[in-house]
């Protein structure tokens, strides 16, 4: 029985199919405001350094200090307005 439900998982990773979806690389968007545009607004916005920048899930992501606090946010891609923003537990 799991053999059966196994198989075509197996035939597609040794194909090579599943690769693709399952390691997807985020990229900014061809619409999106630079990394140092986005630094910049975060810096207005009271972080004193920016220690993490990427793409991921359709906007930016990160971590800096603000206020001496390790923060994670995340930013509207397009835009640059602090979409979250949250003491980081780590």
């Amino acid at each position: 029985m799991k053999f059966g439900t196994l198989a075509p998982l197996a035939l597609a990773m040794a194909l090579g199919l599943a690769g693709p979806v399952l390691a997807k690389e985020d990229k900014p968007g061809a619409d999106w405001i630079p990394a140092e545009q986005v630094k910049q607004k975060l810096m207005d916005a009271g972080y004193s350094s920016i220690t993490e920048l990427e793409a991921d899930d359709g906007h930016w992501e990160g971590e800096g200090l603000k206020n001496g606090v390790k923060m994670e946010f995340h930013v509207d891609p397009r835009t640059g307005a602090i979409t979250k923003e949250k003491p980081d537990k780590d």
